[in-house]
């Protein structure tokens, strides 16, 4: 059944006080247990130039999203991968990574961990780093459309990793059945959900658990762009209505 959840919470990631994670590297937690969201965690990293001390995934799978600035993902002290904006890489449980910023601005990322992740599910040929521009367009609601930036078929376990366009056009109210946290990179917009609307814009971070009923309406006059992790994997054209109607047929093999 749908529902209307009082665990929704709408943050602006800019009020959220800095931790020092290092003399390079900052992080802003915004999103996860301490918000009572236990099946992600959402932060924000901020790398200046130079190199991070190592950092472990721990017993979970983690999601990177660049927001600004260009550098390298290191992974185990072997593997190293270039990144600029618009690169989503994820590294897995019991891995141990580094981040190395460029002279500059340094890097901003968003960092969703998936902890518990699911060792049954089957992988595809894992692929680390993704450039956003190489993924495939696809379909979702009223002229919503969507990138997958890592899911099962890349290697990432018990999520799918993309980023949404929602053009300025409200859509119906509908729901997922997955949890999902969702970062605004551009534009901006309302989030309804019941009763409440909060005006979000960049660098707004929601939580949003499964079976809410909720909307997420553009009001400028571009896009909006979001980059969002859920889980259970699936398809972000999976939603529906509040009577439980499909809210967009897709075809759920692909």
């Amino acid at each position: 059944m749908a529902t209307v959840s009082s665990n929704v919470h709408v943050v602006n990631a800019a009020e959220v006080p800095p931790l020092a994670a290092d003399g390079v590297l900052s992080e802003r937690l915004v999103l996860g247990p301490h918000t009572a969201f236990e099946v992600l965690e959402l932060s924000v990293l901020e790398c200046a130039p130079g190199r991070c001390r190592p950092r472990a995934t721990g017993t979970a799978d983690l999601t990177l999203f660049v927001l600004s600035g260009r550098g390298r993902l290191r992974v185990d002290d072997e593997l190293s991968y270039e990144l600029e904006p618009d690169t989503g890489a994820h590294l897995a449980a019991g891995e141990q990574y580094e981040l190395e910023a460029d002279e500059g601005e340094g890097l901003r990322l968003v960092a969703v961990t998936i902890p518990r992740p699911d060792p049954a599910r089957a992988l595809g040929q894992r692929e680390v780093v993704r450039r956003l521009a190489d993924q495939q367009a696809q379909a979702a609601t009223t002229d919503r459309w969507f990138r997958i930036v890592h899911d099962p078929d890349s290697g990432l376990r018990s999520a799918t990793h993309f980023v949404g366009y929602i053009p300025a056009a409200r859509a119906p109210d509908h729901f997922h059945e997955y949890d999902e946290a969702i970062y605004v990179l551009s534009g901006e917009g309302i989030f309804h959900v019941g009763d409440r609307t909060e005006v979000v814009g960049p660098g707004s971070c929601i939580q949003l658990p499964a079976r809410t009923v909720h909307c997420l309406e553009s009001t400028g006059q571009e896009a909006m762009r979001v980059v969002a992790v859920f889980r259970p994997a699936g398809s972000p054209a999976a939603a529906y209505y509040p009577d439980g109607t499909p809210a967009y047929e897709f075809d759920s093999s692909e």
